[in-house]
């Protein structure tokens, strides 16, 4: 699933939520959409198109102790979650309403209770521990691993999905991925230079740490580090790099449970497939072959008590969020070091977004409820047919692609399912039991019940309405399986999109998102992705061809972009992000253009309406970020920073230097014979 914005989470940690903001600003005056406080006369739109527009902002709005970055997505977020904790305590004191709300209410009690969780210690865990501890063999071990998998408990390599089979979407079919590491990244455990040897020291420190939280003396938590980095590290080693994960026919190696387990001696894949409840099905898809002969080769060469240290690490590290202070504590302290933030996020926060994660549909209805306005859907809607009509006309136009690949194209692009503000039909949680008094055991149950439902879809016909976000969510997405586009109702507010404000605005916002999405259809990936979703290739060689040699310009002007200390943007990893920012911006600004308000032409605050569009763009993109998060996303993160996000796409379009008089010599100048047009 592709996003405009992948939201940042620490290694133990998730967030993300948001809520509809009417056009009032805290002062009750009506918001100005543009506001010249914010941006920097004295840095020239040509030079740095980002420092002009936010130049102040970004002066003034310093990372919060709290945050790992500070911008508008972030600030969204946060006024979302004060909603969502409005209305989980309002849930916390009025459980007898009804059966969903004693579930949330219930649950985020179970979370906010911080005495009954200190009188716990690590008891919650203390029987999954013990089980391990008294394995005698490796077939017992990965017994264990079944059994903590189907308990939601511990993240081991053992990470079976079940997701739709890329080249045959109408079934399911089970995956198997690359994940057991705990380090963000490959390169953090292979890599020499300072930044990462740092974080291998304080995450062996933290390893040590955590082990004598439950009981370990010293010279046994130190040794159950040392074997945990071990064998992450010679994991690490066998994973592909992120580069390559983006790759739908590297990572798809369809083969039966025999013939897999014919490649791990050591595994036998059917029969672990059936205690994992996965059945009726003979085949799987592995991202990675070379990984499972490395768990393999390990399971012989790591001695048992290694092993069971690595095991025992998985359920430490899974569980810390939900146990006592000292295991939160610690974790957030390692988490400083790979993120830079420095204080803890508020607990009720956290709780909110657990909630959000877990119990989204709940949340998600109470939320649509109180926070957005139906006729937001109506109108997105009408946005994104506006939009992809546009998208319809410049396919046929292009001059660098057949009829015969663009008819298909546009086949593509007719069939795209849409999904706007929140699902039609939403989850029944009714069946799970929440105890007020039993955190972690509603963690685990939440848990369970989403693995049952995940196992439970095989042999049944492929929902493509099932949707990847909850409707709090500030972010939109492109499915290429499903060849759909999500929109969630806490993205259709300022600055994406308000009924207040002009098209400028509207359309320098959410229309380029919505274009972005559209796009993400057409990107390096999902242009392999055929009309009904499947894996296959449509085009025809010499478009292809055509294709990648202007994919290619966009890698290398990615490339250069740097930050921190001489670090680059990876073009070739962030190329899917910046080719949907490339295609979304020009579509979105070829809609606008046939507005009112384009053609009267009439400026609203000194600025024209063009200004005001490629103004809205870069402001949607303003943010602060801690060094350690930055040079962390840099590695894992497939969108581009802020900055060369909107400074990016605009040097590649001729309206944007005509509307702000970009000459020749300026920083961001490019010959107009060198500016890269795809979409």
């Amino acid at each position: 699933m592709r996003n405009i914005f992948k939201p940042f989470t620490i290694a133990i940690a998730a967030v993300t939520i948001v809520s509809f903001i009417p056009p009032i600003d805290k002062g009750g005056k009506k918001r100005k959409f543009i506001d010249s406080a914010n941006m920097n006369p004295e840095v020239k739109p040509g030079d740095n198109f980002f420092r002009y527009a936010n130049g102040t902002w970004l002066k003034n709005n310093p990372v919060p102790a709290s945050k790992t970055r500070w911008g508008s997505f972030d600030a969204l977020r946060e006024e979302s979650s004060k909603r969502l904790k409005i209305l989980l305590e309002n849930a916390a004191v009025n459980t007898a309403a009804g059966k969903s709300t004693q579930q949330i209410g219930d649950f985020y009690s179970s979370g906010m209770d911080s005495v009954t969780l200190e009188q716990l210690g690590f008891q919650p865990i203390k029987g999954n521990l013990d089980r391990i501890a008294v394995v005698k063999d490796i077939p017992a071990l990965l017994n264990e691993m079944v059994a903590l998998r189907l308990n939601a408990i511990g993240g081991t390599w053992l990470g079976i999905t079940v997701t739709p089979d890329r080249k045959n979407v109408t079934q399911y079919i089970p995956q198997i991925g690359q994940v057991g590491t705990t380090l963000p990244d490959r390169d953090y455990y292979l890599k020499n230079d300072a930044r990462s040897t740092t974080i291998r020291t304080a995450y062996s420190k933290h390893l040590t740490n955590m082990f004598q939280l439950v009981g370990k003396s010293s010279v046994e938590a130190s040794r159950a580090a040392d074997a945990v980095q071990r064998i992450e590290t010679t994991l690490s080693k066998a994973q592909y790099a992120r580069v390559e994960l983006r790759d739908p026919y590297k990572t798809y190696n369809k083969m039966s449970w025999k013939d897999l387990s014919a490649t791990t001696p050591s595994i036998d894949w059917k029969m672990l497939a059936e205690k994992l409840m996965i059945k009726g099905v003979d085949s799987v898809i592995v991202s990675n072959p070379a990984y499972l002969k490395t768990i393999d080769m390990l399971l012989s060469a790591v001695s048992l008590e290694d092993w069971k240290n690595y095991v025992e690490w998985n359920i430490i590290k899974s569980s810390a969020p939900y146990l006592s202070n000292a295991f939160v504590i610690e974790s957030f302290n390692f988490n400083k070091v790979l993120t830079g933030q420095k204080e803890e996020t508020p607990r009720w926060q956290r709780m909110s977004s657990l909630l959000d994660n877990q119990m989204g549909d709940l949340l998600g209805e109470l939320y649509v409820e109180k926070y957005f306005k139906p006729e937001a859907k109506a109108r997105m809607l009408e946005l994104v047919n506006n939009l992809q009509q546009v998208f319809s006309e410049r396919i046929k136009n292009l001059d660098w692609m057949s009829s015969e690949t663009k008819e298909r194209a546009l086949e593509k692009l007719n069939a795209f399912i849409k999904k706007i503000g929140y699902p039609d039909k939403w989850k029944d949680y009714s069946s799970i039991t929440i105890d007020k008094k039993d955190f972690i055991g509603n963690v685990k149950r939440v848990s369970q019940w989403s693995y049952k439902e995940m196992v439970n879809r095989l042999g049944k016909p492929v929902d493509k309405m099932e949707w990847g976000m909850t409707p709090p969510t500030i972010n939109a997405s492109y499915s290429p399986s499903y060849n759909g586009i999500t929109f969630p109702a806490g993205i259709l507010q300022f600055p994406f999109f308000d009924f207040e404000a002009d098209d400028a605005i509207n359309y320098g916002g959410i229309g380029a998102v919505i274009g972005h999405e559209m796009t993400h259809g057409f990107d390096d990936q999902g242009r392999q992705f055929a009309a009904d979703g499947n894996l296959k290739d449509w085009w025809t060689k010499a478009d292809a061809d055509k294709f990648k040699l202007k994919a290619d310009e966009v890698v290398e002007q990615y490339n250069a972009f740097t930050l921190l200390d001489s670090l680059h943007v990876n073009g070739r990893l962030t190329l899917g992000e910046n080719l949907a920012d490339l295609g979304g911006l020009n579509i979105a600004y070829d809609a606008f253009t046939r507005t009112k308000q384009f053609k009267e032409n009439k400026k609203i605050d000194g600025l024209t309406p063009t200004q005001r569009f490629f103004l809205n763009w870069a402001q949607v993109w303003r943010s602060n970020a801690r060094p350690e998060t930055q040079a962390q996303l840099l590695l894992t993160d497939p969108h581009s920073p802020g900055e060369a996000r909107a400074n990016g796409p605009i040097v590649n379009m001729d309206a944007w230097y005509e509307a702000f008089d970009v000459k020749e010599g300026d920083k961001l100048y490019k010959p107009k014979e060198q500016r890269t047009k795809i979409w």
